[in-house]
């Protein structure tokens, strides 16, 4: 699974690597698929060396429009959870098919991407990619829907940490949160 991997790559980044490394362009097209189609999180151009004493870097703000986190956009401060931020807008193209970008055009049409009331009323089916047909496990995009959710939140103290992430995307905790 493509979010499990990417979810992976950036646990070792923000957890388990020192220094920690932000990644700030957390994208599809920065996410390689191997000869056997795991998820490898690629492209560190924009990356940032970050202390375990350090709780966010400043800088410049950089990035992908539709995936950069608020907070990096209006302060240049950016951390482990504006990755988290990005990592969200992934999996709604994951589920939908389409491009961060497309989100707020179709924001208002009915079944739009990040439409939270055919979430609410369950009526995923119009969220998920529209190529996959029936091809699909059912219960899988609504928990993905949940987290990305989750990653999405506008105050990145409400964001989950990696760990966390995949432990819900696994199965576990997600009826915690």
């Amino acid at each position: 699974m493509i979010a499990l991997g990417t979810t992976r790559g950036l646990l070792y980044l923000h957890e388990q690597c020192d220094p920690k490394i932000i990644h700030r362009d957390v994208k599809a097209s920065n996410v390689l698929l191997d000869e056997y189609f795991e998820a490898i999180v690629g492209d560190f151009r924009l990356a940032k060396l970050l202390d375990h004493q350090e709780t966010h870097v400043t800088t410049t703000v950089h990035g992908t429009v539709g995936h950069i986190a608020p907070e990096y956009l209006s302060t240049g401060q950016s951390s482990e959870k504006t990755d988290v931020f990005g990592f969200g807008v992934l999996l709604v193209e994951l589920i939908t098919g389409q491009k961060a970008l497309d989100f707020g055009s179709l924001a208002n049409q009915k079944g739009g991407v990040l439409d939270l009331k055919l979430h609410q009323e369950k009526q995923l089916n119009m969220m998920v990619d529209k190529d996959l047909g029936s091809n699909y496990d059912r219960v899988e995009p609504e928990e993905m829907v949940q987290v990305a959710l989750m990653c999405t939140r506008y105050y990145p103290s409400h964001r989950p940490r990696m760990s966390e992430v995949i432990r819900m995307l696994e199965g576990d905790g997600l009826a915690e949160k």
